[in-house]
């Protein structure tokens, strides 16, 4: 006669909101019996993964959101959340980076700091931003907010910020933003500043197009301009007035290349060493209308255009 199986108690099962992140192996905490990564976790793990190829899509300055994550060493930039500040929040400002390479900051005055060019936890940016956003936001004055992993179906920026809000990054020569009073500063603080400053190019976004930054090298100076357009549509233009010889900024200038990042395609110039960003003004302006004739061609490329072409996208790189 066989043995009767003993009787086992189904735990009461959560809906998936308040079902805690475990260990990979550890039993599922929603009571199912499974392991956690076959069973609530699978949602974190496909989150933790899967790159998105343009997280700031939809944000006021999308443009200027990439070039702040890879391009800018030291900026600040203002954000408007979609339901206002709480009370006690007296501002939220975007930095590239914060000291110790904290994710966020409240400072003692309630105001919060979010650090753009951390490390994140899954393949969606702007979830790792809008969770480190919201923990900034309960923080207790005066402390940093660490990183973790985003729940899954945790808001986007996109879900936070308020669509119709500016976005004005503000370029700095330095670190200092990160303290109201510099001197003052903690020994680390005061030490993470001075490596950050050491380490910083000098950079300057140009006033008179969007989104293009000029940077200070040793051996020569480069603009990168990062652009909304179809990377396919914008690289067919490109190689229309490169092969042109319009695709210039004046001379000793040289369009060299692109690179990818975050789903945007960012043409590079090189430029002479003694060539600043205010001589570049005119020259990126004039470019900008070029750009906008030929992004209007609808005819195929020439074989020099094809060439030219060719030429730019073996030079390409993705960032991201």
């Amino acid at each position: 006669m066989a043995k009767k199986r003993p009787q086992t108690k189904v735990k009461p099962q959560l809906i998936d909101g308040e079902v805690p992140v475990v260990g990979a192996r550890e039993p599922c905490p929603c009571g199912s019996g499974r392991r956690y990564k076959a069973c609530h976790g699978r949602a974190a793990a496909h989150a933790a993964t899967e790159l998105v190829q343009r997280p700031f899509e939809g944000l006021p300055g999308e443009c200027d959101w990439v070039a702040l994550r890879e391009l800018v060493p030291a900026a600040t930039a203002g954000l408007s959340l979609r339901d206002g500040l709480p009370e006690g929040v007296p501002s939220v400002t975007l930095a590239t980076v914060l000291p110790m390479a904290w994710p966020a900051l409240r400072r003692d005055d309630g105001s919060v700091l979010i650090g753009l060019q951390n490390d994140t936890a899954s393949g969606d940016i702007s979830r790792d931003l809008a969770d480190t956003l919201l923990r900034a936001l309960e923080a207790a004055p005066g402390t940093p907010v660490q990183g973790r992993r985003a729940p899954a179906e945790g808001p986007r920026l996109q879900d936070l910020l308020n669509p119709k809000g500016a976005f004005e990054p503000v370029v700095h020569s330095g670190f200092e933003f990160w303290v109201p009073d510099a001197e003052n500063a903690t020994p680390e603080v005061a030490a993470s500043l001075e490596r950050a400053n050491a380490a910083a190019i000098p950079t300057v976004k140009l006033s008179g197009v969007d989104a293009a930054y000029w940077c200070e090298t040793p051996d020569k100076n480069h603009l990168r301009w990062v652009m909304p357009h179809p990377e396919e549509q914008l690289l067919d233009a490109l190689a229309r007035l490169h092969a042109a010889g319009r695709s210039s900024l004046g001379e000793g200038t040289r369009l060299v290349g692109s690179f990818r990042a975050h789903g945007l395609t960012v043409p590079v110039w090189d430029l002479p060493t003694g060539v600043t960003a205010e001589d570049v003004e005119k020259p990126a302006a004039e470019f900008a209308e070029r750009l906008a004739a030929a992004l209007a061609v609808q005819e195929p490329l020439t074989p020099d255009e094809r060439r030219a072409r060719g030429g730019l996208t073996n030079r390409q790189v993705t960032l991201s």
